[in-house]
């Protein structure tokens, strides 16, 4: 019942939106490392006060490229090697960020910061802040966009279920210590100061090779990470075009190619048609929207309550049959309501913190 409540949410594609949108994050991010090496050669060789600064556009529509060509990779049971990849180069820039920060506090000899946070000149300035993070931490978790689609890939037995059950303790266990201890170190190192990327924004300017290497994992990550994330879309918009149009060539049809010295692929139209032009309108929102901790806080607030509370509560009440009124049904729907309004809050500080940088 579970299964079968979950994929029909899933066929009214109702995360196509923060799809596209975490995309476009992805996209920025991944841009910002680009750069970040390029920045971190400079400082090296010129001292960290040189004016190092380099345009972004042209590696925006090199990723951009490499993701078009990637997506002509057929679905996600073809990708557990990407996924691999993605998983140790996230485990290694994580590990190298954490390092550098516990060294750079004991190289201070004390904690920077406080428990306020970082100041702001008025009341108003200090909750726009507080929201914008609550966003910040509910896009911690975006996994929820694919995981019924990565269960559909496990084999049984044992139950599928009960495999990414296991599977999903493990990696929110693991993702909270490295997400928490990177970013109280990084506070701890830096204090008001803190960059909104450690790695990006140069908390750290040497040793510039490991922060090249640190950048470098997390372009490879992001590579991987926006197909992952991008499969389940167009998943979805294969299975709804072949329904719509089943006797279209250009949607049904695949031809087989044989290039020298690589194995025959399957090629279909509709796909190099889409998500080429899928691709191409995300890396032109990211290019417009350069604005990394603001976006993300958006995208968290967007997909946290409706993707990672409302949805598995609603599912839930189905599975066990909860009576409604009931004591659980209330704790659960107070528990949805609370989780909204963190959302909203976090929306509405994100969407203040855009167009502060875009009128600034």
């Amino acid at each position: 019942m579970y299964i079968k409540f979950a994929l029909k949410l899933r066929e009214r594609d109702d995360v196509g939106v923060f799809g596209v949108l975490t995309k476009v994050r992805n996209t920025g991010h991944d841009i910002k490392h680009n750069i970040a090496i390029l920045k971190s050669n400079c400082y090296h060789k010129e001292g960290h006060q040189a004016p190092c600064k380099y345009g972004d556009a042209v590696y925006m529509m090199l990723f951009g490229l490499v993701q078009i060509i990637m997506s002509f990779i057929p679905d996600l049971h073809n990708m557990a090697w990407v996924s691999i990849v993605a998983a140790i180069m996230s485990f290694t820039y994580s590990s190298i960020g954490l390092g550098l920060g516990i060294t750079t506090v004991i190289e201070n000899g004390r904690i920077m910061g406080s428990l306020t946070g970082v100041p702001a000149s008025n009341i108003a300035d200090k909750l726009w802040l507080v929201f914008q993070g609550i966003g910040d931490i509910a896009f911690a978790y975006p996994y929820t966009v694919i995981l019924l689609e990565i269960q559909d890939t496990l084999e049984s037995p044992p139950p599928e279920n009960k495999t990414m059950k296991k599977a999903s303790m493990i990696a929110i266990l693991i993702t909270t210590f490295f997400y928490l201890c990177c970013g109280c170190f990084g506070y701890a190192a830096f204090g008001n100061q803190t960059p909104g990327n450690l790695l990006t924004g140069f908390g750290f300017y040497e040793p510039y090779w490991l922060i090249d290497f640190a950048n470098a994992c997390i372009v490879l990550h992001l590579v991987g990470g926006y197909q992952i994330y991008s499969q389940p879309i167009y998943g979805a918009v294969d299975r709804w075009c072949s329904k719509r149009y089943p006797n279209s060539g250009f949607v049904n049809n695949f031809y087989q190619l044989k290039l020298p010295r690589l194995p025959a692929f399957q090629l279909n139209m509709f796909r190099i048609c889409f998500r080429t032009a899928y691709v191409v309108s995300t890396t032109g929102l990211a290019i417009l929207f350069p604005y990394f901790n603001q976006v993300i806080g958006v995208l968290g607030a967007l997909g946290f309550w409706p993707l990672a509370i409302y949805f598995p509560v609603e599912m839930y009440f189905v599975q066990r049959k909860v009576e409604a009124w009931s004591r659980k049904w209330i704790v659960l729907r107070t528990f949805s309501f609370i989780c909204f309004l963190v959302s909203l809050l976090g929306l509405i500080g994100s969407l203040e913190g855009i167009i502060s940088e875009k009128l600034s």
